[in-house]
């Protein structure tokens, strides 16, 4: 039989065997979370790339000169091309055209401009030689046969021609929607004519046909908004005009604005997808976007204005393609080459080269994934691109960012819209500010009355009324978050909105209504004051408090007539300017304070009840009050434990997520404003990565937040304990 002291050696070892694998499996842990985490936001900082698939000569027929129109399907199939002598398409597979049989009124003219009705439509309109203009539907339908193999098929349909000039179209803007459609043109012979065009085309209504006054110089490119209510004019001396639009009243000319300098022409204007971002492109190879902007020194004019530049050709542009997904755009110049823009990132990310021939087109895919030129030589190339996430850049991730409707660079937090051509607005920093602003209110409560408390339990208080109370505080660690956050929304937020005078009345009174009442109790006799045991006279303090807290609450509708006016929101707003919202980092900073207060107490208390009694002893043996003492010296030799206590209350209320979900309102803002809401990094990863498509750009700047949390939160424990280890050095006792 083996005696039990026979026996300390092995389980000392088994002891620290498990010790040690707990500790790697703990380090492993975490260090496998943090690469999780890094593998899942490394893709959002990936190069977009591009690769040339396949280059074909197209038939003679096809490479006329004149204006070009290109699309593609989105399988990348089958390409069509609009030139001057028709409609064709050609399978890109084969590099051959596809026969198909051509409207009548389509045949027996020739095409002398062409513009696209924008977004993913497969409408088109066409000006002719002859002064007309044929609205037509040209794409591919799907079948499927019954063993399910899919089928595309080319179709045109044409409209009836309109007679609108005598000579040549040659420019031509088209838009429309569900009620009606618009052109915009301009003549070899100078005329400008804006014609509006029922959808129906046999309801029996005719067109409205308007001519503007002729500009002073040529008109190089027209372009019209999606909203049938904006005309952009390009000129020969670098000017854009903006023309209104509307029903009920005749265009009129809101504005000229010059975009390059007066010797350069504009050779090329168009919108980004969702049709409120204006590209404007220029003979010396300058690509910017522009918008209508209301300032908010100037309301009642809306102004275009520059946005973004990017990087500039060298050459004149020739060919511009938005993309049909994103704030994207490719445009083409002169000397062959293709630049892919995005807008929102302002970053040009690939410079093509397409050989030393004029891009007459280009067009994106529709899923983005690939693009196809035609050039002067009549080369057709594919390329097939990889360009996931070209709106993330630590420029749009930290920085300031002009989004399209906002009159500057801003910070925004914006990931999703109930419109398709919603630009994502990923600003990190809302909700980094957030989480600070969040975390500094709620310290600010928990920080002074976990630390007094502390004080008071450790070293004011009888060792039997301490073993009573601290157990209490202590238990308050174990409410769950939800239902704290559950009541703060629900209970606390209406109820503080009702009461907000009672409580800035509590915020004057009580702290008056314990200094008076210690001074009070000082003043009594000794022998009356032995009689409590120490510590028991705080306890003298609550129904004092309920006095005043019901005093104040009685008071609530006497304080806000006679402290705000009789509203204390008209009254914040007025005098403070503060927009007060019911739920707001006040609520927040209440209940996450409550939250965490039993956290820093309990750490605190121990690290000043466990201060050497002999010290303690010395101290007032040397003449020292206990205030003195508890100033002088419990203070110092415990900051090393309160400091702790501290930094592990700001890590719990820095990854607080409930709370702050159910009682801020999840405003995006950047505000320290005590009465507006704000949203954590924490909450915003519950709220959206449940909707965040997988692998798309939110989810992965999701997992960057979170990731951005794990760094912060390490780096900050590590200093902290860096500065606990000095402290304690400092002030540590033998």
């Amino acid at each position: 039989m083996i005696k039990p002291l026979h026996m300390r050696p092995l389980i000392d070892r088994l002891a620290r065997a498990m010790i040690t694998v707990g500790g790697l499996a703990t380090i492993l842990s975490i260090l496998g979370i943090f690469f999780f985490l890094f593998r899942e936001v490394t893709p959002l900082f990936t190069t977009p790339t591009a690769k040339l698939t396949q280059r074909m000569v197209l038939p003679a027929f096809l490479t006329a000169e004149g204006p070009v129109q290109l699309a593609v399907d989105e399988h990348r199939e089958i390409a069509q091309i609009v030139t001057s002598g028709g409609v064709q398409f050609i399978e890109l597979a084969s590099g051959q055209p596809i026969p198909m049989e051509l409207p009548a009124d389509l045949k027996s003219r020739h095409l002398t401009a062409m513009a696209h009705g924008g977004g993913r439509a497969s409408r088109y309109a066409v000006g002719t030689a002859e002064g007309e203009v044929l609205l037509l539907k040209i794409g591919t339908t799907t079948e499927f046969s019954d063993s399910g193999e899919r089928q595309k098929r080319p179709m045109i349909r044409a409209g009836r021609p309109l007679t609108l000039t005598q000579g040549p179209i040659t420019t031509l803007a088209y838009r429309f929607n569900d009620r009606e459609s618009v052109l915009a043109i301009f003549s070899q012979e100078g005329r400008l004519i804006v014609v509006r065009l029922p959808a129906d085309e046999g309801a029996g209504i005719d067109p409205v046909i308007t001519e503007l006054t002729k500009p002073t110089a040529t008109v190089t490119s027209l372009a019209l908004d999606g909203s049938l209510e904006n005309l952009y004019i390009g000129t020969m001396d670098g000017l854009v005009l903006h023309v209104a639009l509307s029903d009920r009243e005749p265009p009129a000319v809101k504005g000229g604005y010059a975009v390059t300098t007066p010797t350069t022409a504009v050779t090329a204007l168009g919108f980004l997808n969702g049709d409120r971002s204006l590209v404007v492109m220029t003979a010396e190879g300058e690509v910017s976007t522009w918008g209508l902007i209301r300032r908010a020194e100037d309301q009642s004019r809306w102004r275009l204005t520059k946005m973004h530049t990017f990087r500039s050709h060298g050459a004149p542009v020739t060919a511009f393609a938005p993309s049909q997904r994103v704030k994207g755009f490719v445009t083409a110049d002169a000397k062959g080459q293709i630049f892919l823009h995005h807008a929102t990132a302002e970053q040009t990310w690939l410079t093509l080269s397409n050989g030393d021939s004029p891009i007459r087109a280009v067009t994106f895919a529709p899923k983005g994934d690939g693009l196809i030129s035609f050039d002067g030589a009549g080369q057709l190339a594919l390329y097939q691109m990889h360009n996931a996430y070209p709106e993330v850049t630590f420029e749009t991730l930290f920085g300031k960012v002009w989004y399209e409707g906002y009159d500057q660079p801003t910070h925004v937090w914006q990931s999703s819209s109930g419109s398709d051509d919603f630009e994502p607005k990923l600003g990190l920093m809302p909700l980094a500010f957030g989480t600070l602003k969040g975390t500094m209110y709620a310290l600010l409560l928990a920080v002074p009355i976990a630390i007094l408390a502390a004080m008071c339990t450790s070293q004011f208080m009888h060792p039997d009324l301490r073993a009573k109370i601290k157990p209490i505080i202590e238990v308050m660690a174990a409410l769950p978050t939800v239902v704290l956050g559950f009541l703060a929304g629900l209970w606390l937020a209406p109820l503080l909105e009702r009461l907000l005078p009672a409580v800035a009345g509590m915020a004057v009174t009580l702290p008056v209504l314990v200094i008076a009442s210690s001074l009070i109790w000082y003043l009594f006799p000794p022998a009356f004051r032995r009689r409590l045991r120490p510590g028991q006279e705080a306890l003298l303090l609550i129904p004092i408090l309920a006095i005043g807290i019901g005093a104040c609450l009685w008071a609530n509708s006497f304080l806000e007539a006679w402290w705000f006016g009789g509203d204390i929101k008209a009254w914040l707003s007025n005098r403070l300017d503060i927009q007060y919202d019911q739920r707001n980092a006040l609520v927040v900073g209440i209940v996450m304070g409550f939250a965490i207060v039993p956290v820093i107490y309990s750490i605190a208390e121990e690290a000043l009840a466990n201060v050497p009694k002999t010290q303690i002893a010395g101290s007032l043996a040397l003449g020292a009050t206990r205030w003195q003492t508890v100033l002088y010296l419990v203070l110092l030799s415990a900051s090393p434990g309160i400091f702790s206590a501290v930094m592990i209350g700001f890590g719990r209320a820095i990854g607080e997520t409930m709370i702050v979900l159910m009682a801020t309102g999840n405003t995006p803002v950047m505000d320290w404003n005590w009465a507006n809401g704000f949203r954590t990094l924490s909450a915003n990863i519950a709220v959206e990565i449940p909707e965040a498509p997988h692998g798309g750009s939110l989810y992965r700047v999701l997992f960057l937040a979170a990731l951005l949390l794990f760094i912060v939160t390490f780096v900050i424990n590590s200093l902290a304990e860096i500065v606990r280890q000095r402290l304690r050095d400092k002030y540590s006792h033998g």
